[in-house]
């Protein structure tokens, strides 16, 4: 099926998941994943009205995504290395995979160098797997609630991975810890003020995270195709 066929599918189950659960679709915005796909997949999504990009590697996000387009919005989704998080904070719009004081403190020193506002989140491993990336289950309250106030980086919320088990459901539990962590956070202090988003549910998951709380799914190959 073409790019524009499987837009049509993802937004149609976007839209049916909302209603299944009392929600409006337009409070669920797709992250259109693409790493490790062409140039030329970015072009023809951004003419089909895609204007939210995932990317995991910053140099493949280079490659994409600069110069910069007018309202297109490059998200950083992988772990950045240290060493990298200068080249990601000047393509990126946003870092969604934070999990360490050190980067969250580079990063600020870096976008007051760039005079630069940069919008991060921050990644939890609710899954409890070893192969995720992010903050445990057992830190992230206390985490979140430590970090300085912030200059230049809007703490704008929270991303996991839902559990690699092919069930949906097996994942509901991942989202809604993470639901409940930005309940307890979004505004219990000022630099919290913005703390609204959920970036969870992918391809085979994005029902369940939307009826959990979801603002942002990121679906990659279900647009794309396999890589």
């Amino acid at each position: 099926m073409s790019l524009k066929q499987n837009k049509q599918i993802i937004l149609d189950r976007i839209a049916k998941a909302c209603n299944a659960c009392g929600r409006d679709p337009s409070e669920v915005r797709l992250v259109w994943v693409s790493k490790t796909h062409p140039s030329s997949a970015v072009e023809e999504a951004i003419a089909l009205g895609a204007r939210e990009f995932g990317e995991n590697r910053v140099q493949e996000a280079l490659e994409k995504f600069l110069p910069q387009r007018e309202g297109v919005i490059c998200r950083i989704i992988g772990p950045v290395q240290k060493n990298k998080l200068k080249k990601a904070a000047q393509v990126a719009q946003a870092i969604d995979s934070l999990a360490d004081l050190e980067s969250v403190l580079k990063l600020e020193a870096l976008c007051e160098e760039a005079n630069k506002n940069l919008d991060v989140l921050f990644q939890v491993n609710a899954s409890e797997e070893s192969t995720k990336s992010g903050l445990s289950m057992q830190e992230a309250f206390d985490f979140l609630n430590n970090l300085p106030e912030p200059r230049r980086l809007v703490y704008k919320g929270l991303m996991t991975i839902g559990k690699n088990t092919g069930n949906p459901e097996d994942s509901r539990d991942c989202f809604a810890f993470l639901r409940n962590l930005k309940e307890r956070i979004l505004g219990s202090n000022p630099k919290f003020a913005n703390f609204t988003e959920l970036s969870m549910g992918m391809t085979l998951d994005l029902e369940t995270a939307i009826a959990e709380g979801a603002t942002m799914v990121r679906v990659g190959t279900a647009l794309f195709g396999e890589r």
